[in-house]
């Protein structure tokens, strides 16, 4: 993988800034996520095509950037602090670091080219039963990111002999959009009953799923933290403007405590993603859940703040500040809570004390 200098770094993360502020404006989020599809299509093009980002991590030989999870991480922060409406958490956050601990090469040239969109499908309602040369799955799974949508989904199942495995499914199944919290993000519950599909990697692939999701939680980790980043910045404009008593309420030392804090849970969160994001091995496991901690309540607390220091006007459907809060609120969940982060942060910690 080729390794950026943090000049560089800086400097692609103010292209990939300032490409999403020109394709995808806080006006452009409002009408795609009250579309059907969640996304819009040019954006999606320039995105995936012209910023290279759906394959920024996967091998230049099948078509990738051959970047590390470092750099990505960069660009999965700015698409937080824009709530990009895309494909682009689902397909490269979640599908491509399994797809690559899975050592498959099969789908990657057309993810990395932006013509399709994968997804993943956790949980534990599914069963994989050998059916002559391929498998058949059944069961149901909520909450898949881009569910109803995705051209390729990854199926986590259990196998007969209680085995976690991949299977690789396009059509054949029921898919079911859910209306949620967070309109930035489509979400469907995917029901198979008797589906054909195909074995990913190995029979047995729960180490591949274990390193796969070190890497989607810290990236998510880096999304939350440009979601606090983008909600610091709001309210920081908005207190060097609003007038209060006659004066600015950013003068005020109760408003400057606040602030302060927020900025401390925002860069403290933004360090634990980037030693997470330059990790490997069982320091990555563990540093992922660090990364997942700190970025989680940064932006759950942070983009509370905003909305409570804009005032009445925090609290308006027409301000963005609750759709960061949305973000930050359905994020939480969606790769494991705090609570479960901290309890798998306690085991790993035990094991290296022994």
């Amino acid at each position: 993988m080729t390794v950026v200098s943090e000049s560089d770094l800086e400097e692609f993360r103010d292209s990939v800034r300032a490409a999403l502020a020109e394709v995808s404006p806080p006006a452009k989020v409002r009408a795609v996520m009250a579309g059907e599809t969640g996304f819009d299509p040019d954006t999606w093009r320039v995105v995936a095509t012209q910023l290279e980002l759906a394959g920024l991590m996967l091998p230049e030989a099948l078509g990738g950037g051959g970047m590390s999870m470092a750099e990505f991480a960069v660009a999965v922060e700015e698409c937080g602090a824009a709530l990009l409406c895309s494909p682009l958490f689902a397909t490269s956050v979640l599908a491509v670091p399994l797809l690559l601990e899975l050592g498959d090469e099969s789908y990657s040239r057309a993810i990395a080219a932006g013509t399709l969109h994968a997804t993943v499908a956790f949980g534990e309602g599914v069963t994989a039963t050998p059916a002559g040369d391929g498998w058949r799955l059944t069961g149901t799974v909520v909450n898949v990111v881009d569910g109803a949508t995705a051209g390729l989904v990854l199926v986590v199942a259990s196998t007969p002999g209680d085995a976690r495995a991949v299977f690789a499914v396009s059509g054949g199944f029921s898919r079911e959009p859910l209306v949620t919290l967070d309109q930035t993000r489509k979400m469907a519950t995917l029901s198979f009953a008797d589906t054909e599909a195909t074995l990913v990697g190995p029979a047995d692939a729960g180490g591949a799923l274990a390193r796969a999701a070190a890497v989607s939680r810290t990236l998510l980790a880096a999304e939350s933290t440009g979601v606090a980043q983008r909600a610091l910045d709001l309210v920081v404009a908005y207190a060097k403007t609003r007038l209060q008593f006659g004066r600015l309420i950013g003068s005020f030392q109760a408003v400057k405590q606040r602030l302060a804090d927020a900025l401390i849970e925002v860069e403290s969160a933004r360090s634990a993603v980037y030693a997470a994001a330059r990790s490997t091995g069982d320091e990555l496991e563990r540093n992922s859940r660090i990364a997942a901690i700190m970025a989680t309540e940064a932006a759950e607390h942070v983009t509370a703040e905003c909305i409570q220091l804009h005032g009445g006007i925090g609290f308006t459907w027409e301000h963005d500040a609750h759709l960061y809060f949305k973000r930050a609120r359905t994020s939480a969940s969606l790769l494991g809570t705090v609570d479960e982060h901290v309890a798998a942060l306690a085991d790993i910690l035990d094991r290296e004390t022994v």
